[in-house]
């Protein structure tokens, strides 16, 4: 690697960086910290990957200490019994000023925001699944959820990191919704501190919704620390739904333990509601969730299970390793499958989906593709409802604060269209490449899915079946959702452990495209570099520059954060 130099440039960014964004330096936070039951990750893999998947797995137990208090609390029985508020006010209602249909809304970004686009679906699913057993007018329940995601549903497949940082980009997502009087609003925040998470939050409650904050840090150290945390959580019209269970089985990976307890209480709060508005499917919901939760976690604990998380780790990491390419083929577990292989794009700094104008770009590790339906179609079967992406222009954009753009980044429908998920030809996957084809069996066994993966597979290198531990049946499906969540958090995490990405339990190649993780990146650079924080965001920023500068046309781009440690480590910097 060339030499790189610092510039006037970087070491002003830096400086910026540290005066001026003191709200997003986040290392105080327990989620952006170490975890003292998963340091030996990097040695644990070093020695098996069935030692890593098991050191990995340590960090799922802080989840059920911690939900058992809140299944009991005062807060978890109000959220409850909002959302069964919400669920039988007759519509239209005549004490609304306007005729509104109130609706049970969950707002999150990035994970959380897939997170909250999963749970609409999960309820809307069970009226699809269910339809024989309800009358015309239960139907119309199916539609008294909504969910607004950073970004639109477009970030569903391809994050769009920095929507984060604009809590009035959040607060336009929640008009559009029309977000108010009657409606249960949820947002979710995995840390508690996203911009435009908080930002749906007070448009929701400056417009009469009943408001939940949920979030997985101590609500006190969030209050101390940062503005706009303390504002919401001393807002009297918010109740809040402190999460707290310990730092990640991977420093700062929110993905892990903090989305997941989270699943687990929006997933659980409405399958309860569910079942007291329709109270016969009450005898198919657990009588405890902690214990039923915990039932799922020692399954993905028993020693086949691990066996074959460690074993699907290792075939992905040699694959990788000679370049190769993965394709998984899921139908009803596929909006889950899009929170992992999306989110490994920023956590572990890996080329992102791509899609048919991209060609240019290099090819994610991995992709998701449902080989029963046709792209739109397949988007139809996934959300049974219409995508909702963010048609801004370059003034909306302005007018919100952001980022000032020549043009609107391509985040729209039509280009949500360019990523062929369903059954069309991948030629770009199997071609030129060691490709496998991956199909993920979750919960019974489904012919004519099984079938046309095998077909849509026949022209990839390999193909491989992959079948997630079956759990308990539930009106909802939580436990299904939530075994393919945390079976795919250790397989993805696992297999960069052993790919050499994880330093200890540090994710140490991390995309710096969003505040938040240009934080994260400066204090991974400053802990593994041995420098103060001012001179590990001047080597950042530099390495940021250098990479700017150069022509990554059809190649992986680098980290920022390694290419800085590289040439810190060298002394090539100067």
């Amino acid at each position: 690697m060339e030499k790189i130099v610092i510039s006037e440039s970087a070491k002003a960014k830096a400086r910026d960086f540290i005066d001026k964004e003191k709200q997003f330096q986040l290392g105080f936070l327990p989620t952006e910290q170490s975890n003292p039951i998963t340091a030996t990750l990097e040695e644990d893999f070093g020695r098996s990957t069935l030692a890593g998947v098991q050191c990995l797995q340590r960090g799922d137990r802080q989840i059920a200490i911690t939900m058992r208090h809140v299944f009991a609390s005062p807060e978890y029985r109000a959220l409850v019994d909002s959302m069964v508020s919400t669920l039988t006010t007759p519509v239209p209602c005549s004490q609304f000023p306007v005729p509104r249909t109130p609706r049970i809304i969950f707002s999150g970004c990035g994970a959380t925001g897939r997170l909250s686009i999963l749970l609409e679906s999960m309820w809307r699913d069970f009226f699809h699944r269910r339809a024989a057993e309800l009358t015309p007018e239960e139907l119309k329940l199916a539609d008294r959820a909504a969910s607004i995601m950073t970004g639109g549903d477009f970030a569903l497949i391809r994050s769009v990191e920095f929507f984060e940082d604009y809590a009035e980009g959040g607060r336009r997502q929640a008009a559009a919704l029309n977000v108010g009087e009657g409606d249960t609003f949820v947002a979710i925040t995995e840390g508690g501190e996203t911009s435009s998470v908080l930002g749906t939050l007070k448009y929701a409650a400056e417009h009469g919704a009943r408001c939940f904050l949920v979030f997985n840090n101590p609500a006190d150290i969030l209050r101390k620390h940062l503005d706009r945390c303390r504002e919401a959580i001393d807002n009297p019209k918010v109740t809040v739904i402190d999460l707290y269970c310990g730092s990640m089985s991977v420093a700062g990976s929110t993905r892990m333990q903090a989305t997941s307890s989270e699943q687990l209480l929006g997933s659980c709060a409405l399958e309860a509601a569910l079942c007291r508005v329709l109270p016969r499917f009450a005898k198919e919901t657990a009588d405890d969730y902690t214990l039923a939760f915990e039932s799922v976690l020692s399954k993905l604990e028993s020693p086949a299970v691990r066996k074959s998380i460690a074993d699907a780790i290792d075939f992905e990491k040699s694959l990788y390793g000679r370049r190769g390419r993965v394709t998984y083929f899921a139908d009803d577990c596929m909006l889950d499958l899009f929170t992992d292989t999306t989110e490994r794009s920023p956590t572990f700094m890996l080329p992102p989906f791509r899609s048919t104008d991209e060609r240019n770009l290099a090819q994610s590790w991995a992709f998701v593709k449902n080989p029963l339906y046709r792209t739109p179609e397949c988007w139809d079967a996934l959300l049974h409802r219409d995508v909702r992406c963010l048609e801004w222009t370059a003034e909306d954009y302005a007018a919100e604060g952001m980022p000032k753009v020549k043009a609107p980044p391509p985040i729209g429908r039509r280009f949500l269209m360019k990523y062929l998920i369903g059954n069309e030809d991948a030629q770009e996957r199997y071609s030129n490449c060691e490709s496998a084809a991956i199909v993920v069996r979750a919960g019974k066994p489904d012919a004519k899915f099984e079938a046309a993966a095998r077909e849509c597979a026949s022209k990839f290198g390999q193909t491989r079946l992959f079948t997630v531990a079956p759990v308990d049946a539930s009106p909802l499906e939580i436990w299904k959702h939530l075994a393919v969540k945390l079976t795919f958090n250790t397989l993805s995490t696992g297999t960069m452990a052993a790919s050499g990405r994880v330093a200890g339990n540090w994710m140490s190649w991390v995309s710096i495209s969003n505040k938040k993780l240009i934080d994260r990146g400066i204090r991974l650079i400053a802990e593994l570099g041995h420098v103060s924080y001012e001179e590990a965001a001047i080597r950042l920023f530099a390495a940021d520059e250098w990479i700017k500068s150069q022509d990554w046309t059809g190649r992986e781009e680098p980290c920022a954060v390694q290419v800085a440690l590289k040439q810190l480590r060298s002394g090539e910097a100067k």
